[in-house]
């Protein structure tokens, strides 16, 4: 008679089960919801790409990797190329744990998180863009969407929500361009609710805001976090299927835009004024940008990603002010008092 006793199961993390299912199963629409945004943002990674190859005339640069507790990422970056100074177009798939502080933090918007835990098992999918065109006539963009799950001990979801926006900087402003990028935005979301445009353009509005300048980084669009039933009004299915509306929407409502201004003749005077808006954009996004504190904090933090975002080059001019009735000008003023464009 055996009287071995038998070992234990080993408890896997979520990494692990999420890699698990989809040897075994594939992703398919009854997958866990972290499993269908991450194969989501994947397709709609090597669509955006090969859209911006066609119009820049040269390939990304492709960087699989990967971290050693789980998840990784793909990033797609192309610099000096023949539209886009830098351009880049990045996935990351994260597996990690909070501190108690962290957990409470979160607290305020998610009061079901219980507040006795040590550490909480998370995962977060994202895709996020941003696009520095060589041409200062022609406008930066920014995109990013991310689904955000915490785990209970027995590795059942806790809480979830979803999160991003897309949002318009441009050096010189053309209202064509900012009219047709709201508008393009604002279809995808009326899809889904009339309610979800205005009042995710006023949130880009006062997000997208540098206070010590008391101006706007760029000419808005949406942004939205902490999305979930509660707050959306929606299930979770529905949620989803805004978010890959509004992500679906991106390429028409740029891809017009960067065509009709990549080739537009410009003076050395400027390509400085757009130099110096950089500037602002690198403010914002070191100082404000909730997306790049989180992601510099997160341990094995992969950095090059995150800067991505950054442009190759920007100019900070002591005490610059611009010509008065000048276009410079005309932008500068448009930035300190929202527009509605639509």
């Amino acid at each position: 008679m055996a009287t071995d006793t038998p070992e234990a199961l080993e408890v896997l993390s979520i990494a692990d089960r999420d890699t698990l299912q989809k040897n075994e199963s594939g992703v398919t629409s009854s997958s866990p919801m972290l499993l269908r945004m991450e194969s989501f943002i994947k397709s709609e990674q090597q669509r955006i790409v090969r859209a911006l190859e066609e119009v820049d005339g040269t390939r990304f640069r492709t960087d699989t990797w990967t971290r050693s507790n789980g998840g990784g990422g793909i990033s797609c970056v192309l610099q000096d190329g023949n539209v886009f100074e830098k351009a880049g177009v990045n996935i990351s798939v994260v597996y990690g744990s909070l501190p108690r502080p962290a957990i409470a933090k979160m607290r305020v918007n998610h009061p079901a998180l219980d507040p006795t835990l040590e550490s909480l098992e998370f995962f977060a999918a994202g895709l996020s863009l941003v696009l520095h065109p060589k041409n200062p006539m022609a406008p930066t963009v920014h995109l990013n969407y991310r689904y955000f799950e915490t785990a209970n001990p027995d590795g059942s979801p806790a809480v979830w929500w979803f999160g991003g926006g897309t949002d318009l900087t441009p050096s010189y402003l053309f209202e064509e361009d900012a009219v047709h990028f709201h508008r393009t935005t604002k279809a995808a979301c009326d899809a889904h609710d009339p309610n979800y445009f205005p009042r995710f353009k006023a949130w880009c509005d006062k997000y997208f805001y540098l206070p010590h300048r008391n101006e706007a980084r760029g000419v808005g669009g949406i942004f939205f976090d902490d999305l979930d039933a509660n707050t959306a009004h929606m299930d979770q299915e529905q949620i989803f299927s805004f978010v890959q509306s509004c992500l679906r929407s991106f390429l028409p409502s740029y891809l017009p835009i960067i065509n009709r201004r990549k080739d537009m003749p410009f003076t050395d005077r400027e390509k400085q004024w757009q130099q110096l808006r950089r500037g602002r954009y690198v403010e914002f996004n070191l100082i404000h940008d909730r997306g790049t504190s989180f992601g510099l904090s997160t341990p094995g933090a992969r950095v090059e990603g995150i800067l991505m975002t950054l442009p190759l080059t920007a100019r900070w001019q002591y005490m610059h002010e611009p010509e008065k009735g000048s276009r410079e000008e005309k932008i500068v003023q448009v930035l300190k008092k929202p527009v509605e464009w639509v």
